[in-house]
Order: C-alpha cells, then structure tokens, then sequence
C-alpha cells in the first residue's frame, strides 16, 4: 500500500489516497469516491508514508472510456456555464455565476453563483433543466468560497491558502491582528475576497501564549534604571519593545525582560 496525493478538475486541494497498484505513478489519472460520487483525478505526488488507514482507498486507474467521459464533462460545463450567464441575463438577476461543476456520472449539474440576497431563480431552473436534462442544484456560495474557486497570489506571492490546502475556514478577527501587532490598514490585512486574510489565524495562538503573564502594550513598566512602557513584543526576535520617557524605543529580549518584572505584574 501508498499514500498517493491527487487533485481533481477545478479544486486546486491535494486529497490523500491509499492504494495497493505500485504501477500507479505521477501524472496517472484515477477514479476515486468523494462526498459528491465517483471522480476522476490525476495523481500529483507519491508520497514514501507508512500505511494510514484513516485514508480512502481509490477505486482504480482511470481508462481510454473515463477519461474521454471526463472530457466530455468539460466541454459541457463550458457550455452549461455560457448558457446560465445568458439566461441569467435574460431573466435580470442579480446573481454572480461562479463556476459549473458536471459530476463525472452526469447525474447532476452544479451552478455555483454569488449574490448580495436571496435571488428567485425559478425561471432560470426550469431553463437549465429544459435545455439539459440532468438534475440541476444552483448553489449559493459566499465570497470567500468564490475566492477559494477561482484561486489566485495572495499578498506573500503563494498560491491562496484556501485554494491550496484550506478544507474549511476559521473565524478571523480583528483582535488577531492586534495581538500580532500588524497594521490594521484595511489593505494590509484584507484578502482577494475582501475579507480578513486566513493567515491571521496562525501564528495568534503562538503571540498569546508568548505574551501570557506580561504586561500588555501601553502598561508602564521598571526595568532597573529603565522606565517606559511595553510598545509591542516581538515573537520572530524573541524580545519586546520598551519606550521611555524620552520616546526613544528600546528592543529587550524576552527573557531579560521576564526575569526584570517577575513578581511585579
């Protein structure tokens, strides 16, 4: 058995697979089981890992038959997704088409789309389903997941968390930023999706515990002959930044500076 890592068509995540076939290499396409029904994927990575049987097996190497039935789900959600943006069109709605998904059986037609509001799409289904003849499910999704779909360079210059790896998303806060002392410019700490960047969340639970049991920014504090008050800390450096009352900042390292306020805060 090895732990193979597969995408599948329009989802940019690595899913983990084990499989018994040891001709299965990279570039392989395969057929295997995700919550929405049998897919096909190609494999992008072998990975040398022990066993784990908390992953999925797949259900086999793709054939000549599968992956011409995969082509011909692209065409159609190519041409699926030109129709809905003319329907839509047609009938004034306010809705933002997103993406088309055919699942590989055909059993169904997934539009995913953006609006502000609830939209009544009645009009619109009864084309869709007219003009195809699948079951049809039109999916409203928030702006992050848009995000999450289309994909794109996020501030760092990598690909998007949450196109690459985020299976979900985490509530994101203000506050986070504070803690990580990083400008609350709304263009600083704002993703492609308009809303908080993901990465906030990651590193916060490290500064709260960096700072636990010191005094927070803006408390005044004594350092032998040294007076001023805590500006930031600085988790990278492993230090903290003191201004005195002169306004001139001085960098202490954490530990000094633990040792000089134990038992005075």
């Amino acid at each position: 058995m090895k732990v193979i890592g597969v995408k599948f068509r329009g989802d940019n995540h690595i899913y983990k697979f084990v499989t018994d076939d040891e001709l299965i290499k990279e570039r392989d396409y395969v057929l295997a089981k995700l919550e929405k029904g049998l897919s096909l994927g190609r494999v992008v990575e072998v990975l040398d890992l022990p066993f784990v049987s908390s992953l999925p097996l797949i259900e086999r190497r793709a054939t000549k038959k599968d992956l011409a039935q995969n082509a011909k789900n692209a065409a159609l959600e190519k041409t699926a997704f030109q129709f809905c943006l003319e329907r839509i069109k047609a009938h004034g709605l306010e809705m933002k088409l997103i993406r088309v998904e055919c699942l590989f059986d055909r059993s169904k037609l997934i539009f995913y789309y953006t609006a502000d509001g609830r939209v009544d799409f009645r009009e619109l289904l009864k084309d869709l389903v007219k003009r195809f003849r699948m079951r049809i499910e039109l999916r409203q999704i928030g702006v992050r997941n848009e995000t999450q779909m289309v994909g794109g360079l996020g501030p760092c210059g990598r690909e998007l968390c949450c196109s690459l790896f985020l299976k979900k998303f985490a509530p994101v806060s203000v506050k986070m930023a504070k803690e990580q002392y990083v400008s609350l410019n709304p263009e600083k700490i704002s993703g492609l999706c308009g809303r908080l960047i993901c990465c906030l969340a990651y590193e916060c639970p490290l500064y709260q515990s960096f700072k636990e049991g010191l005094p927070s920014a803006g408390e005044k504090v004594k350092i032998g002959d040294l007076e001023g008050k805590v500006v930031r800390y600085n988790l990278p450096r492993q230090s903290v930044y003191i201004e005195t009352q002169e306004g001139k900042e001085i960098e202490i390292p954490i530990e000094k500076f633990r040792e000089s306020i134990k038992g005075k805060h």
